[in-house]
């Protein structure tokens, strides 16, 4: 009998301590950027619709500075980044700085205009008319300091820079196939920064393999790493036309950010050069108040949402048709709260008739709703998905006729110390920043653009 009894201990605790590990691995939290939103309730924050990247005739724009800024306001945004090419945003009563490279706009007839004191006043406190000759009845915030870094380059390796001193970035030119120095600007002068459409650097509207490609993934994963203040990138641009797929590489870039304890943060942005394209992509910020310091704080923390009206179909994240409801009117669909417990994600939405979750860039679930103005709730528990202790991230997505709306990443945080991240010294990798700063040499970029030209 005790030898029985012997057995069966010794049984019972080498189970245990088989179990022990997959129970150790199972201990994680999810750490939600929404996590301070006061979602309902006295003191409830409210979402704020606005855009950090647009243009006008201050450079390459078809549409007047001053008239850009009353579109917005008569499409009911709330805060805008006015971010022309190489020219450092200002308050929008203030003239514009015009750079050089610019000046054909006012030979082909564009002059500038800005606003006066009164008019700044007004659509900053909601009392200036909307084209119907209405009140609008609340603000739009100016955000200077914005600048579309990197001004004259045929390889469209643009920068945002954010909250810029006055005066530094104008007339930054930029080199070809270089986003380091406008980032590096940005981070000198103590400002912020994000990539702006990378799909249109890689060409991957031609080829998607692109966004997945690990030089490609690692070169934007390299830039993040080393400077605290590039938050993250696009993934929505205007109508998307040349960044269809852009959201693959935002996952490829959180997969190798995140085991440093990088959140790479998303934006949205109608990067407007014509009035169709003001109602295409935007935010919405979570804030208490819209204010100047908020929306600063609420772009680095990420506790905001992207919103696209046109998404081109995409078979593995979706939608697997195309979605394009710019300037119908049609309500894009909305985040009302997206709260954690323990292992749990629900969100409250409205005006989308599909939901979906994606881990480490594949979809993980899915349901079809009703679509309607009516708030519908859908949880989502991890522990009944195999494999989600090893996911490093999840993210909510929601479809709808009037478009798509993104969450940010929600991080897995099992409490492993993050990594800490190294530059590669080595002569190879030297080897390779040589050849990549000699084949992006103007000439060299000219004589591409020709040859794309014949192919395409």
């Amino acid at each position: 009998m005790k030898k029985i009894l012997s057995i069966l201990l010794a049984i019972v605790f080498a189970l245990s301590m088989a179990i022990l590990p997959a129970s150790a691995k199972s201990t994680y939290v999810i750490d939600s950027p929404y996590k301070d939103v006061v979602w309902s309730g006295e003191g409830a924050w409210k979402s704020y619709k606005g855009n950090l990247h647009t243009h006008s005739y201050v450079s390459d724009a078809e549409v007047d500075y001053k008239d850009m800024i009353e579109e917005y306001y008569n499409q009911g945004y709330e805060f805008l980044a006015m971010t022309d090419h190489g020219v450092t945003g200002k308050e929008w009563n203030e003239k514009p700085t015009q750079l050089p490279l610019y000046l054909y706009q006012k030979i082909i007839g564009n002059f500038t205009t800005w606003l006066t004191d009164d008019e700044y006043e007004a659509i900053q406190n909601g009392s200036y008319p909307l084209a119907d000759g209405t009140a609008r009845g609340y603000g739009m915030t100016c955000v200077p300091g914005g600048n579309e870094l990197n001004a004259l380059t045929i390889t469209k390796d643009h920068v945002n820079g954010m909250f810029l001193p006055a005066g530094v970035g104008d007339n930054y030119l930029g080199y070809e196939n270089d986003y380091e120095g406008a980032v590096k600007l940005a981070d000198e002068a103590g400002g912020y920064s994000f990539i702006n459409h990378p799909g249109d650097w890689l060409h991957s509207n031609r080829d998607k393999a692109a966004l997945s490609d690990p030089e490609n993934v690692h070169y934007f994963a390299d830039i993040l790493l080393r400077y605290d203040s590039c938050l993250g990138m696009e993934v929505f641009n205007e109508k998307n036309s040349v960044t269809p797929h852009d959201r693959i590489l935002w996952d490829n870039l959180l997969m190798e950010c995140l085991p440093y304890g990088k959140n790479v943060i998303a934006f949205s942005n109608s990067d407007a050069h014509y009035i169709r394209d003001v109602d295409s992509s935007f935010c919405e910020f979570m804030m208490e108040e819209n204010t100047l310091d908020n929306i600063k704080e609420t772009m680095i923390n990420g506790n905001f949402f992207c919103t696209t009206r046109i998404i081109r179909a995409e078979e593995n994240l979706g939608p697997q048709e195309e979605i394009d409801a710019r300037n119908t009117g049609l309500p894009y669909p909305e985040f009302t709260e997206v709260s954690v417990d323990g292992h749990k994600v629900t969100v409250k939405v409205k005006n989308a008739s599909l939901v979906n979750w994606v881990a480490d860039g594949q979809v993980i679930a899915e349901k079809t709703l009703t679509e309607s103005a009516d708030v519908a709730t859908y949880t989502i528990d991890l522990d009944k998905i195999d494999g989600a202790e090893d996911f490093q991230y999840i993210r909510c997505q929601l479809f709808g006729q009037g478009g798509c709306t993104l969450t940010q990443a929600l991080v897995i945080d099992d409490g492993t110390e993050p990594l800490e991240y190294e530059v590669d010294t080595s002569a190879k990798a030297k080897l390779a920043t040589f050849w990549h700063k000699f084949t992006s040499l103007r000439i060299f970029v000219l004589i591409q653009v020709i040859i794309d030209a014949i192919k395409y």
